[in-house]
């Protein structure tokens, strides 16, 4: 071929490949047994070249080739390099890769629980190790020549997204940063950011799949593409993607004209009709069943699948059912290598905890070459799990989305079984971004030439919304970005007030805020505009109909405000009739979901009123507890008495019921039905409206027929111009406040965190104190709480297992919110020390209220959450796991998970403890050694 070049241009050539091979590229491509992509290649020579760098692609893509290439830089330049990551699963993940390649004498690993070589060159780490590094001025940090942030665009997430931003802030000048993320679709927005505050950053973005991805329904027998054939299906053009007509029409057929059991209205034979014709259709389409879709999914070639299911439960059901129904993916030779590797992996657990922990069930999947992965799942089970699926000896995994959250197990398919999931609040649909994240698994590099993704049929599904789901690149990097109490210390202490305002300022959040500003500036120029034409449509000749307007408007006003009242009135007098109930009445439940007979097992009133219960707030009044007539334990809201509510009869309790048993609370329903079954609850007479007899309201009418618009024959036209006028002002003065909002509002909650822990002798001015310099080294969300429990010495005399238990309240959150019951606590000292934490905390929360920080807002400290206290306890004090899971009724890997934060926020305890006559340090360290002994000490990811 280069005979074809006139020896100029062959000359050029070998001067262009001189000049590459004279790169610190040219032998890192060399290590690789394939090449590298051009966005690759585009990011490493602008490292080289001393820039930092924002990689935007797409899961599987390669781009942490980049951050190894950071790696490679900083041990050619005789420099160091520190790896983050979000969690210690990837951290251990990637500390693995690079052992690897460059041997553990020049790699090491820092965890919240793991050390290993933390001299070493290159440095593994989860991004909280590296910020609390950054604030304890670590000599560790001499010598840092780049951080490569992995999964950077973690930033966004709401509880841990700030440390991201933190560490990006706070890094020397002179580290070169190399930022990783997920396809988002303002990439741009982050990196004129990152140029900003870093300097010179290049941003690579990259929307193209290595491996082509197809999208399908799966509905009966059939697999339908997504997409028709001619359009793009890997995602790597622009041409349109057309909705496959099929799945239109099977949608269409099976939303017209379905059987409906309450229209009464047509003939016997009509519905007959429907009926037969919805049978019809039920037989050609319906969802099917778990095995059958691993089953049709082997049968064509497209395993090894990942399944993704919102809900702990509904994994480890497929699992079952997949054994039940027979299925088999692994062959005698693959079942004997399962097994030994299982054993291996296995061989740490004491053999009286493998029945506790399901072992033999999991065990049984996984020969099989099926499983679950899940955070209930004990970490050593997940790591083996996704060791065999990566080896190709698991085939079908069953998992939360959690699973898609940077962990390396690429899979030939994934499919989707719903597209809705419950986000903590609600159900909900999941978002364009969430679709992309959880699809990308599918096609795995240098092995599949596609990946599939495979959506499953669901009554009133619409193909074009699913079209949509999976066609928007829509997944903006949002900043959750918060000032933290611990943070403003660490800041002070380094900075010094005034220039720690100033660096706040230049962090993500407010960048976002500022140029959010602009926009909403125009839009206010726009309704100015606006104004002033409305202004001109309600002028009338007969007077001043903007006078005329506001009379109309506070009249309306007047009557809303009295209606208010009334509600408020029959309220109150709702909350004083739930206010004398008491245990063993019969009611009926006016309105609501639970609407009917019920029997209050508890009133439900404040901490220290008789019966009282601790569990739940009381500024929403009373919440009694009771038992409907339907078997149900409810805690029920004011909302559910719209009006007073009395005792229609009175029961006995029997001292044996158990709530949580469906017998105990069948026979005591029964018992319910026959005692008032029979009784009809009086109806609520409504009284005389307040509005009648109102001076007021009878003012206003009588200024507004005497106002001389009121006669004017344009009347209403002018009306309805002064109400939009009246609208869009209001509007106006609401993007006013806004652009004062959002205009210093990272500085503007440093200056409410700084002034209340000056008020509380933390701070004074740019001088940090002793009570100060203990919270700067105490992380987490209950920070100040533990500070001032330190400080009050509240944790004094317990013994570690007590301990334990207090501690376990700062770091411990409830999945379920709304527990009917109060959690199980340590008696004795605990018992004191736990209520002692609440009461500070009741202290610190008026405070916050006082000093306008607003919990909302994600600042501020949460109330301490009781609910591991005795499972903490309970494991400290040696007693078994099996003992210890079934009272807490929570999964091995929950367990596991919630004990490695209470050693990590113990150990941060002793260190911050006072040392002179405090026993507090010393029991900490005891604590967090009764803590680390079996599942929780031989599980290495938590």
């Amino acid at each position: 071929m280069t005979e074809d070049f006139s020896p100029a241009e062959r000359y050029a050539a070998a001067r262009v490949r001189a000049a590459e091979e004279a790169t610190a590229l040219a032998p890192f491509r060399a290590m690789y047994d394939f090449d590298l992509d051009p966005f690759q290649i585009e990011a490493c020579q602008a490292l080289e070249a001393g820039k930092g760098v924002l990689v935007a692609a797409p899961t599987g893509s390669g781009k942490t080739i980049v951050g190894e290439f950071a790696v490679h830089l900083a041990l050619t330049q005789g420099r160091k390099c520190f790896y983050t990551t979000p969690i210690k699963a990837l951290s251990n993940q990637k500390y693995a890769d690079l052992v690897k390649r460059y041997g553990s004498e020049k790699v090491g690993l820092l965890t919240g629980d793991n050390s290993i070589n933390s001299g070493a060159p290159v440095v593994v780490m989860t991004t909280e190790v590296l910020r609390n590094m950054l604030y304890a001025g670590s000599q560790s940090l001499t010598g840092l020549g780049h951080v490569v942030m992995d999964e950077v665009h973690y930033l966004s997430d709401r509880f841990r997204g700030a440390v991201w931003e933190e560490v990006i802030i706070h890094l020397p000048e002179s580290v070169t940063l190399v930022s990783l993320s997920a396809t988002v679709s303002n990439a741009e927005e982050f990196g004129d950011w990152l140029d900003t505050v870093r300097g010179d950053t290049e941003v690579i973005v990259s929307e193209n799949r290595p491996v082509p991805l197809w999208q399908h329904v799966m509905a009966g027998r059939r697999m339908y593409d997504l997409f028709e054939e001619e359009t793009d299906h890997g995602g790597r053009g622009v041409g349109r993607r057309e909705v496959n007509p099929d799945l239109v029409r099977l949608a269409r057929m099976e939303n017209s004209r379905t059987y409906n059991p309450s229209d009464r209205r047509r003939g016997k034979m009509v519905r007959e009709a429907d009926r037969e014709r919805e049978r019809r259709q039920r037989s050609r389409i319906w969802t099917p069943g778990r095995p059958e879709v691993i089953d049709r999914l082997d049968a064509e070639g497209l395993l090894p699948a990942i399944t993704f299911i919102f809900s702990r439960a509904g994994c480890e059901a497929a699992v079952q059912q997949c054994l039940y129904a027979g299925l088999r993916l692994n062959d005698e030779e693959a079942r004997r290598k399962v097994r030994e590797i299982v054993e291996e992996r296995t061989a740490s657990i004491p053999g009286e905890d493998l029945h506790v922990l399901g072992y033999y069930e999991w065990l049984e999947g996984l020969e099989r070459g099926i499983a679950a992965h899940h955070a209930g799942m004990l970490p050593t089970f997940k790591e083996v799990v996704e060791e065999l699926f990566v080896r190709g000896l698991v085939k079908a995994v069953f998992a939360t989305e959690t699973l898609a959250l940077g962990i390396n197990m690429p899979a030939r398919s994934v499919v989707l079984e719903k597209l809705v999931k419950w986000n903590g609040e609600q159900h909900a649909d999941i978002t364009p971004g969430e679709y992309t994240q959880l699809t990308g698994r599918a096609g795995r590099r240098g092995i599949d030439i596609e990946g599939h993704a495979v959506v499953l049929w669901q009554r009133a599904m619409d193909p074009g919304a699913l079209a949509g789901l999976a066609g928007t690149r829509t997944y903006p990097l949002r900043s959750s970005f918060k000032p933290s109490y611990n943070m403003a210390v660490n800041l002070v202490h380094q900075f010094g007030r005034h220039r720690s305002r100033e660096l706040l300022e230049t962090s993500f959040a407010q960048f976002q805020a500022d140029k959010s500003v602009v926009g909403i500036s125009r839009q206010v120029q726009r309704n100015e505009e606006g104004l002033q034409g409305y202004r001109e449509g309600m002028t009338c000749h007969l007077g001043d109909f903007e006078e005329y307007a506001r009379l109309r408007r506070n009249l309306k006003e007047r009557e809303t405000e009295l209606a208010k009242q009334g509600a408020a009135q029959r309220r109150a007098a709702a909350a004083t009739s739930l206010e004398r109930l008491k245990p063993g009445d019969v009611i009926h439940v006016p309105t609501g979901k639970f609407a009917g007979l019920a029997l209050v097992l508890d009133p439900g009133l404040p901490a220290g009123r008789t019966g009282g219960h601790r569990g739940f707030e009381y500024h929403d009044g009373p919440r009694p507890l009771v038992l409907t007539s339907e078997r149900q334990v409810k805690r029920l809201a004011s909302i559910d008495f719209p009006v007073p509510v009395e005792a229609l009869e009175r029961m006995r309790i029997p001292k044996s019921f158990n709530p949580r048993s469906p017998q105990s609370r069948r026979d005591l329903a029964s018992a319910l039905r026959s005692k008032a079954g029979h009784i009809v609850p009086e109806r609520h007479r409504k009284g005389r409206s307040p509005a009648a007899d109102d001076r007021e309201i009878a003012r206003l009418r009588a200024e507004l027929r005497a106002h001389p618009c009121h006669g004017c024959d344009e009347r209403e036209d002018h009306a309805r111009w002064a109400e939009r006028y009246h609208r869009l002002q209001r509007d106006t003065r609401q993007l006013e406040r806004r652009i004062e909002g959002r205009t210093n509002t990272i500085a503007r909650t440093f200056d409410r965190i700084v002034a209340l822990l000056t008020e509380m002798d933390y701070l004074r001015s740019d001088e940090v104190t002793e009570h100060g310099r203990r919270l700067a080294r105490l992380y987490g969300e209950l920070d100040l709480l533990a500070s001032e429990c330190l400080r009050e010495r509240v944790w004094e005399g317990l013994n570690p297992a007590e301990l334990a238990a207090c501690v376990s309240a700062l770091v411990y959150e409830a999945r379920q919110s709304d527990d009917a019951l109060p959690p199980k606590v340590p008696g004795g000292k605990a018992s004191a020390a736990l209520g002692e934490m609440v009461r500070i905390w009741g202290r610190l929360d008026a405070l916050e209220e006082e000093f306008r920080i607003n919990q909302a807002e994600g600042v501020g400290q949460r109330e301490p959450d009781l609910g591991f206290a005795w499972a903490a306890y309970q494991w400290a004090s040696g007693k078994g796991l099996d003992e210890v899971l079934r009272e807490a009724e929570m999964p091995a890997g929950d367990f596991v998970r919630w004990c490695k934060q209470v050693i990590d926020v113990l150990g941060q305890i002793a260190a911050a403890a006072p040392g002179e006559d405090s026993t507090v340090a010393k029991n900490a360290r005891k604590a967090v050694d009764a803590l680390l002994r079996g599942v929780v000490a031989y599980s290495s990811v938590g």
